[in-house]
């Protein structure tokens, strides 16, 4: 728990000095090191196929630091609320605010038990609106330790507000994804997902891609699709966890098949719970016309 809390916090500091569309891909490294962590102190087996999965993220992973655009100085909070009212920016946000509710209100009742994309589109359009207003505190939080204090300012609460409200919303409906399909599908999924929107949403609001080449560009996604391509083999090739037996001493309901036959009736079969000393019968009804 305290690395997990230690790796958050740096992973909030990176979000102030560098861009989103250079941080957020980058967590695929958590997941190498979660998986050779579990190779040598869980002793859960690392596959050969496992082995190129972390390969790749780590080859994708440099491509993107190569290619990653320089993060913009700003030195205020009135700068970013700027940004973030940019007419582009806002029907952004717009379609994510209605597609969320959408998906909330309309598919999640209905889809969400049987569809895994719906519980984790959810979390993914408004991660990114999360990822934007945590960059924004976090920029708040260095310019007020430098000296100008930027709490003072509306748009440091607003934005907070916005960041608690989306960071619920996420982990509510996460858990509820986790919860519902294996990991192993539901973390792929969700990390391609959340990351394309993530640097959808930083690329319209810091216009991080302005000023840069065709081929830098080019070079970055083909690291992102690398790193997702990595991250998918990793986790398709994880050994599934053992199910556990919450109750050692739990009972054992065998079946009892009853057979019956009536007036020109064919035979039938009906099954019913009986206590576990109860051997398996079989009843005959013999036809009396």
């Amino acid at each position: 728990m305290v690395t997990m809390i230690v790796g958050e916090i740096a992973n909030f500091v990176a979000y102030v000095y560098a861009p989103a569309v250079l941080v957020t891909p980058l967590g695929a490294l958590s997941i190498i090191v979660s998986a050779v962590l579990a190779h040598c102190m869980l002793n859960e087996k690392l596959q050969k196929m496992g082995m190129l999965g972390c390969l790749l993220c780590i080859v994708g992973s440099t491509e993107i630091v190569l290619h990653a655009p320089q993060e913009k100085s700003l030195t205020s909070v009135d700068e970013i609320w700027q940004l973030a009212l940019q007419p582009e920016f806002l029907m952004y946000t717009a379609s994510v605010i209605a597609v969320a509710f959408f998906l909330i209100l309309y598919c999640a009742p209905r889809y969400g038990q049987t569809n895994i994309l719906v519980y984790v589109g959810i979390c993914s359009i408004i991660g990114s609106l999360t990822v934007m207003s945590i960059k924004a505190i976090g920029i708040a939080i260095r310019l007020t330790i430098e000296g100008a204090d930027q709490f003072a300012h509306v748009q440091t609460w607003i934005f907070t507000m916005v960041a608690i409200s989306c960071i619920v919303t996420q982990l509510n409906y996460l858990n509820m994804a986790l919860d519902t399909f294996n990991t192993a599908v539901v973390s792929p999924i969700y990390y391609a997902l959340f990351t394309s929107f993530t640097i959808l949403a930083s690329a319209i609001m810091f216009k991080d891609y302005s000023g840069q080449s065709v081929s830098s560009i080019a070079s970055e996604l083909c690291g992102f699709i690398t790193v997702l391509s990595g991250t998918t083999v990793l986790h398709s090739t994880r050994e599934p966890d053992p199910p556990v037996n919450t109750d050692l001493y739990s009972p054992l309901s065998p079946k009892v098949s009853w057979y019956s036959q009536g007036n020109g009736e064919p035979w039938k079969q009906k099954e019913e719970e009986e206590s576990p000393f109860n051997l398996i019968t079989v009843i005959r009804q013999d036809h009396f016309k």
